[in-house]
């Protein structure tokens, strides 16, 4: 594909901000959203700078609106994008639906703030069900890309527009507030001049005379036609499984506990792994970059590594989780380890399940049918003045 502009410039920047750029880069040139935290720089990043390089930025009067007009700008064969947090994107979900019915490409960026209502602002990981299983009604799905540094925000969002374009499918980015607001230095992707962009054929640009007219629509009102086009698009998905599972794995070559995390929960289970390799127990990380398609080659190499528990470690009450037991199949234990809220939890908390595990014990005190089924939920935390607990 060509570029204008190979170089690469080593910046500054926020995550938010970082969304931004490497958008436009990929030769994002409509822009079409509702400021909520914590996500807002984007959309006033995009604000400042897409209409200095002839692109459109529209603040639409709801979200609603907004996804409606990215479904519109897509229809035309334009690269188009959305940005929300949790209860920004709910509200895009029956547009949402209408473009995977339609087959028509576009980005939506989610950068979760917890839940659920309108919660609190600060990062969560409890929209995943949401963007892998449930975003819109009807039989769909789309790539979902999590991201666990600004750099990964910058080559995930590339990554997510030409995915798009060549499944004819919404993507997602799925962040969450600690990365969105973080700032790291970043290697800048290089700029792609729209024209050099692969041709949509099918998009409604206007046919000048030389071909019939192209029409997008997700209404089918034969159950027979409506049936072969799902079972089409469900083709597309399969290739997308089998083609895009992209995974971080970190020792996990003779690893017999396996930590599975995403986003900001990774870089804490990181630093635990670690510090775990260090005490002689045998930890690793394996790391999803896609939720969807979930890594499940990967899963099945570190399972005949000789993994024989896996600890999922997320911000949420255990979602990422169901994945990971269906991935491993019986193969192995399976345990939960989540905080919620906003609550990120700390090296020490992830280090302390991974050795309990090492030594056998329960990971933590469950409580009702979670124990079942390997779930560990977050303690309570004592909020109480010395005083008052009598010390």
């Amino acid at each position: 594909m060509a570029e204008q502009n190979t170089a690469q410039e080593r910046v500054l920047m926020k995550g938010n901000e970082v969304l931004a750029e490497a958008a436009m880069r990929a030769g994002c040139r409509f822009f079409f959203g509702y400021p909520i935290t914590p996500q807002t720089e984007l959309a006033a990043y995009m604000a400042k700078k897409l209409p200095l390089i002839g692109g459109t930025f529209l603040q639409a009067e709801s979200e609603i609106a907004a996804i409606n007009m990215v479904y519109g700008a897509a229809a035309a064969g334009a690269r188009v994008m959305t940005s929300s947090s949790s209860p920004g994107v709910s509200l895009k979900g029956e547009g949402v639906s209408y473009m995977a019915g339609a087959d028509v490409p576009g980005v939506i960026v989610n950068v979760e703030r917890g839940g659920p209502g309108l919660g609190g602002i600060q990062p969560s990981q409890s929209d995943y069900f949401q963007a892998t299983r449930a975003l819109g009604h009807g039989d769909f799905f789309m790539p979902v890309l999590a991201p666990s540094t600004v750099q990964e925000m910058a080559d995930l969002i590339y990554l997510a527009f030409d995915l798009a374009d060549e499944y004819r499918t919404p993507a997602m980015i799925l962040a969450d507030g600690m990365i969105g607001q973080m700032m790291e230095p970043v290697t800048l992707p290089p700029e792609r001049d729209p024209s050099t962009l692969p041709a949509k054929p099918w998009a409604t640009s206007g046919h000048k005379g030389e071909r019939k007219h192209n029409v997008v629509n997700s209404l089918y009102l034969s159950p027979e036609k409506l049936e072969d086009t799902n079972v089409a698009r469900f083709e597309r998905y399969e290739q997308i499984k089998a083609k895009h599972q992209r995974q971080e794995l970190m020792m996990c070559d003779d690893a017999e506990i396996v930590v599975v995390a995403f986003g900001a929960a990774s870089r804490v289970a990181r630093t635990a792994v670690r510090e775990a390799r260090n005490q002689g127990i045998k930890a690793g990380l394996l790391r999803p970059i896609t939720l969807w398609p979930f890594p499940t080659k990967a899963i099945d190499q570190v399972v005949e590594n000789g993994a024989k528990q896996f600890l999922s470690v997320e911000l949420n009450m255990g979602q990422m989780v169901e994945d990971v037991r269906l991935a491993v199949n019986g193969r192995a234990k399976v345990d939960f380890f989540g905080r919620t809220g906003g609550v990120i939890p700390t090296p020490e908390e992830v280090l302390e399940q991974i050795q309990q595990l090492a030594a056998g014990l329960p990971t933590s005190s469950t409580s009702g049918s979670s124990a079942a089924q390997g779930s560990v939920l977050p303690q309570p935390i004592d909020r109480k003045s010395s005083y008052e607990r009598g010390e």
